[in-house]
C-alpha cells in the first residue's frame, strides 16, 4: 500500500518534477523577433573578439615564436611584428594549416587577413552555424523555461487552440493583453506550432491531467479558458483546473446547454453554450439580419463597437446608469450582474463596474 501511494504521488507531479532540459519537448517559450542578420552579426563579433584576444596573447609572447620564412639561424629569430601575430592568430583560429605554399611577404599576409579569412569565416558560419544552433537550441530553451516558470503569474491559460481558442486569444490580444501572458495547452503538435508562431507559450499535453496544468502555471493563473471540443472533456478540465486554481476565473465552452449545470458544479465561473448561441444567431438572421450584423460587430474585437467593462468614476457615483455618457448595458455589484433597468441599481455606487458599449478606438475612462 505504501509503495502504491508513493507511485501515485510521483506520477501526480511527473512533469513539474522533471529538470528544465527534459521539458523542452513539452513546454515551449516563443522565440524573440530578432533578425537573423542580427544573429549572424553577433556571431561575427564574438569571432572577432576571440581573434583579437588571441592576437594580444601572441603579441605579448612574440619572443617565443619563430618565423620559418626567415632564413638563417632559428635561435636568433627576428622579432615578430603585430601583423605577424595577427596573421598567426588568424590561421590558427580558422584551423587552417599551410605546407608547401606559405605567404611570406607582409602584403600577402595582409591580403590573407583582410580577404581570405573573412571568406573562410563566412564559410564556417554557413557550414557550422545550423549545427551549432541545433545543439544550443535545447540549452537555450531549458534556460528560458527555467526563467519563465519562476516568473509567470497572473497569466491566462487557454485549453484547446481550435477555432474557439484562437478566437479567444485574438480577442484578448486586441483588448491589450500581451501574448507572453497567454499559455496554450493542447495535444496537437501542429496546433501548438501555430500558437508558438503567434508568440504564445505552449504546453503539449492532456489538460485533464493535473501535472500538465500545473506545468502551465495553473496555481498562479488569473484566468483559465476551457475550449475543449467535447463537453465531457470540458468538465474534466474544469474540475482539474478548479482544484489547482481555487481563485482563478474559469470560463468554459460547451456544445449542449444540458451540460451547463455540470460545468457550474465543476467550478466554472462562466459557461458559454456555443451551439445554441450560433443557432440563435442563425434564427435571427432570417428575420433581422441587421441585428445579427450588429451583434457580430459588438463581439468582434478591435473593430467598430465593443462591449467593455470598467469601474465607475467618482463623478458618476450617485447617478442613474441610464443617464451616463456611455451606453450602459448592465451593472456589476458585489459580483452580481444587474440589467440597467433593475431597481437594485437605480443609482451607481462606488465599487460598481459598468458594462457599456464603446468604440473600439476609444479609450476607457479612468
Amino acid at each position: 500500500m505504501a509503495a502504491r501511494t508513493k507511485f501515485r504521488r510521483r506520477s501526480k507531479s511527473e512533469l513539474t518534477d522533471l529538470p528544465d532540459h527534459a521539458l523542452v519537448s513539452v513546454l515551449r517559450i516563443p522565440a524573440g523577433d530578432a533578425s537573423p542578420w542580427r544573429a549572424i552579426g553577433a556571431r561575427v563579433l564574438v569571432a572577432l573578439g576571440a581573434l583579437f584576444l588571441a592576437v594580444i596573447v601572441v603579441y605579448l609572447e612574440r619572443d617565443g615564436y619563430r618565423d620559418a620564412a626567415i632564413e638563417g639561424d632559428y635561435t636568433t629569430n627576428k622579432q615578430l611584428t603585430f601583423l605577424d601575430c595577427l596573421y598567426y592568430a588568424t590561421v590558427s583560429l580558422s584551423t587552417t594549416g599551410y605546407g608547401d605554399i606559405t605567404p611570406v611577404t607582409q602584403s600577402a599576409r595582409l591580403i590573407n587577413v583582410l580577404l581570405i579569412t573573412p571568406l573562410r569565416v563566412l564559410f564556417l558560419i554557413v557550414l557550422v552555424g545550423t549545427t551549432l544552433q541545433v545543439l544550443t537550441e535545447r540549452s537555450r530553451q531549458a534556460f528560458k523555461i527555467k526563467s519563465w516558470r519562476s516568473a509567470v503569474h497572473n497569466h491566462t491559460i487557454v485549453v484547446g487552440y481550435g477555432t474557439k481558442g484562437r478566437t479567444a486569444v485574438s480577442a484578448m490580444i486586441n483588448d491589450g493583453m500581451e501574448p507572453s501572458k497567454i499559455v496554450v495547452v493542447d495535444t496537437d503538435q501542429a496546433v501548438l506550432e501555430a500558437a508558438e508562431i503567434d508568440g504564445l507559450v505552449t504546453v503539449r499535453g492532456d489538460a485533464t491531467k493535473a501535472d500538465v496544468l500545473r506545468l502551465a502555471g495553473a496555481p498562479r493563473a488569473a484566468s483559465i479558458i476551457v475550449g475543449a471540443n467535447r463537453d465531457d472533456a470540458a468538465v474534466m478540465v474544469t474540475l482539474t483546473a478548479r482544484e489547482l486554481a481555487p481563485r482563478a476565473k474559469i470560463v468554459a465552452s460547451i456544445r449542449e446547454s444540458e451540460n451547463t449545470h455540470l460545468l457550474r458544479q465543476s467550478g466554472a465561473d462562466s459557461v458559454v453554450v456555443s451551439s445554441e448561441t450560433a443557432g440563435r444567431l442563425l434564427g435571427m438572421a432570417t428575420t433581422t439580419p441587421s441585428v445579427v450584423e450588429m451583434i457580430e460587430d459588438l463581439l468582434s474585437p478591435g473593430d467598430g463597437f465593443n462591449i467593455a467593462e470598467r469601474e465607475v468614476t467618482r463623478v458618476e457615483v450617485g447617478r442613474s446608469p441610464r443617464h451616463l455618457p456611455n451606453i450602459v448595458l448592465g451593472v456589476v455589484r458585489k459580483g452580481n450582474l444587474y440589467r440597467v433597468d433593475s431597481p437594485a441599481v437605480a443609482v451607481v455606487e462606488a465599487g460598481d463596474r459598468l458594462l457599456f458599449v464603446r468604440n473600439a478606438d476609444a479609450k476607457v475612462p479612468n
